[in-house]
């Protein structure tokens, strides 16, 4: 459950003179006056309070791309209300390029580099306040662990949700292609379809058009506070997201005047409100790793039975893909999600006290935005939900004792209560291999173990394998459990962070073809059906395989990474 126990601050939450006069202020700073000096700066910028606006823009990520437009009218918005912004840079992994290679190990162990290299920067270069500007699947999460750990004034913009494609007259984004590729295997669409395809169904910059792991973060630190309303949905092509990073760039200033710190605003009641507002999306099964990482820089501890006791009570107002066929530009026009807000405060799921980013409680922002629900079907209300509980669930079993993770709000009714066959594999490249090669029939349940945090290491997300399954038919029949992790992306019976992981000892190792799996998503359970002795026999024989680590990096992450279970932060 959530609980408190704050770390002792690093930052003095009394200081009454601005933090950036440890580095221009007094007699022996005049060297360091003389370097800013050379940057152009002129001794009236010196004076004024040095905001820093950490712009995570690059030309490999499509959601960063226009990232320079946005940076610029948060460092406007900054210079407006008395600041002056000083920009600097953040690392940025693309998941969808990294995927289903070498590359996704480094996708989850970014989120922690993006972290510690804000802290760097903000402290060897103390600036009062901060603005964070991205918008992808762990940078994000990575920024909200600096602005907490920091506890200085400070405000995240997302570069905002892409445009959905179309292809055939439907809605598509990036998962339609993804699952195009087991279309192709199974013969129901041809390689000029797949063409047509990839070129229509990414429109526009922005993050993926769906309620994947970036917008579902973007979402919830809305909903926690530390964004502005608007940042989890306006499109990023429309002039009213120039406007909001402008915006957030002159309140950034205000919550300095103020002195209103992240650790001010996130508090026990705006985490469960996160924890709740992510159940009524039905969002990516990721948040399990990324909410407690963040909470965790609060003094807040996040565990698995609260996700799922939230999740019991909260509904699911919404299904965007890849739940359903709505996209956020469509959860945008219906209200976005002060709109959802409104709705679970009508009833009672979250707290309208919680403090937020405007200065003023979630509440008092629903009261002067005079927010209203626009279309009942993207948002629908307290009474005729989706369904009576949260997009996500969590399960125990002899395979996951610490638990593992299901976005059940994407699971085929004839697939929340299964018994199937087990097929293990020991990557997901085998697994991939086996599934496009037609060597996986429906009852069967794939099981990709050796994907964990430590084991990866790196924790790689499962899209090309469960989008294969989805892709060649076979998502009603086929389930795939794995100690990995799943895109934002992901639909089907796809079960993942099981923990304890196969490196690590877990029973997930000790799975053999032909071994009968029941899985009982409405009773939270997923269990191996094979007896304590012959457990006990294959426990007696076994050793974890311990894969070759070329990477430095990955080495060491592997050697301190905790379990899923934990949100994969680095211990010690």
């Amino acid at each position: 459950m959530l609980a408190v126990g704050a770390p002792a601050p690093r930052y003095n939450a009394k200081e009454t003179i601005m933090r950036s006069k440890r580095m221009t202020g007094g007699l022996e700073k005049a060297p360091h006056r003389s370097l800013l000096q050379a940057m152009g700066m002129t001794r009236e910028e010196m004076d004024r309070p040095l905001i820093g606006v950490c712009n995570a823009f690059n030309e490999v990520i499509p959601g960063h791309v226009h990232l320079r437009q946005l940076t610029q009218a948060v460092k406007d918005g900054v210079r407006a209300n008395g600041g002056t912004p000083m920009e600097f840079p953040a690392i940025g992994v693309c998941d969808g390029l990294a995927m289903n290679h070498e590359g996704m190990r480094f996708s989850l162990p970014s989120r922690e580099i993006i972290a510690d290299s804000i802290e760097i920067m903000a402290t060897a270069h103390p600036f009062d306040a901060l603005v964070c500007v991205a918008s992808c699947d762990k940078i994000i999460p990575g920024m909200l662990m600096a602005m907490l750990r920091l506890n200085i004034p400070a405000l995240l913009v997302s570069g905002g949700p892409m445009l959905a494609g179309r292809f055939q007259k439907k809605g598509a984004d990036l998962i339609t292609v993804f699952e195009a590729v087991g279309r192709v295997k199974a013969g129901t669409l041809d390689q000029d379809g797949l063409a047509e395809m990839e070129a229509c169904a990414c429109p526009t910059c922005g993050s993926c058009a769906g309620m994947f792991t970036a917008n579902t973060m973007n979402c919830l630190a809305e909903g926690m506070g530390l964004a502005l309303p608007g940042n989890g949905t306006i499109p990023a092509v429309l002039a009213a997201r120039t406007r909001l990073a402008k915006t957030a760039g002159m309140q950034v200033m205000e919550l300095l005047k103020k002195d209103l710190k992240p650790r001010d605003i996130v508090t026990e009641k705006s985490a469960k409100n996160a924890v709740a507002l992510d159940m009524a999306l039905g969002g990516s099964t990721n948040t399990v790793l990324h909410l407690p990482a963040v909470f965790r820089e609060a003094g807040l501890t996040a565990d698995l039975a609260l996700f799922d006791a939230t999740s019991k009570k909260t509904p699911n107002l919404c299904k965007l893909s890849p739940a359903g066929h709505h996209h956020i530009e469509d959860l945008d026009a219906a209200g976005g999600i002060q709109a959802v807000l409104s709705e679970l405060l009508r009833g009672g799921f979250v707290d309208g006290s919680a403090m937020t980013g405007t200065g003023k409680t979630v509440a008092e922002n629903l009261k002067d935005l005079k927010v209203r629900v626009l279309d009942a079907d993207v948002i629908r209300p307290l009474d005729k939900p989706y369904s009576a509980e949260g997009g996500i669930a969590i399960l125990f079993g002899n395979i996951a004792p610490q638990g593992c993770v299901v976005k059940q709000a994407a699971v085929a009714p004839e697939m929340m209560q299964r018994t199937g066959t087990a097929r293990p594999f020991d990557s997901e490249e085998d697994a991939v291999a086996a599934i496009l090669g037609g060597k996986i029939q429906k009852g069967d349940v794939v099981v990709i173990r050796y994907e964990g945090p430590r084991g990866g290491p790196g924790m790689r997300e499962m899209l090309t394998p469960t989008s294969a399954i989805a892709g060649m038919g076979l998502g009603s029949d086929v389930a795939l459990i794995t100690d990995g992790r799943f895109s934002g992306g992901t639909r089907g019976a796809a079960i993942g962070h099981v923990s304890p992981e196969a490196a690590s000892g877990g029973l997930i190792g000790l799975v053999q073809e032909g071994d009968q799996i029941r899985i009982d998503i409405p009773a939270r359970s997923l269990e191996l059906l094979v007896d304590a002795a012959e457990l006990d026999k294959r426990k007696a024989a076994w050793k974890p395989k311990e894969k070759p680590i070329s990477s430095p990096f990955l080495r060491r992450y592997a050697s301190r990474v905790s379990s899923a279970a934990q949100g994969a932060v680095l211990e010690g």
